[in-house]
């Protein structure tokens, strides 16, 4: 994919994602479809009725996550993603509920296309990563 804007380099991706709001009204699509979706029942079941602290958490996540303020080692504890869904049964099924959300959500922003497509194959990456951590049998 070409990348003129730099995505990915200091604080382009946080600027492009529209900062802390930005981050804010993706995570709140997010967990919208989350609630709403009926493929993504199982992963909203994880969160049982902690859904306030977990948009909070992944806006704080993403933040950093896309080169701005480490809001959320700063607000909680150091980052360990798939020490952090360990307790968890993810297979490729919650996984792909989870990229399902967020690519409805992605698409709901006002980002440029560039972005909208980058972020989506970035955010591949830690939802493999959490796959392969907590895989079920």
């Amino acid at each position: 994919m070409n990348n003129p804007h730099g995505y990915g380099v200091a604080d382009n991706s946080y600027k492009a994602a529209g900062e802390l709001d930005g981050i804010t009204r993706l995570v709140n699509d997010f967990y919208d479809f989350m609630e709403s979706l009926p493929e993504a029942r199982t992963i909203r079941d994880m969160h049982g009725d902690r859904l306030l602290e977990s948009r909070k958490k992944l806006a704080f996540f993403l933040s950093g996550w896309l080169g701005g303020p480490k809001l959320f080692s700063q607000n909680y504890y150091p980052i360990r993603i798939p020490m952090a869904h360990s307790h968890l049964a993810i297979g490729e099924a919650e996984r792909d509920a989870w990229m399902l959300c967020m690519k409805k959500a992605v698409a709901m922003q006002s980002y440029e296309a560039t972005f909208k497509e980058y972020l989506i194959d970035q955010l591949w990456v830690p939802a493999e990563r959490i796959r392969q951590a907590c895989s079920k049998s």
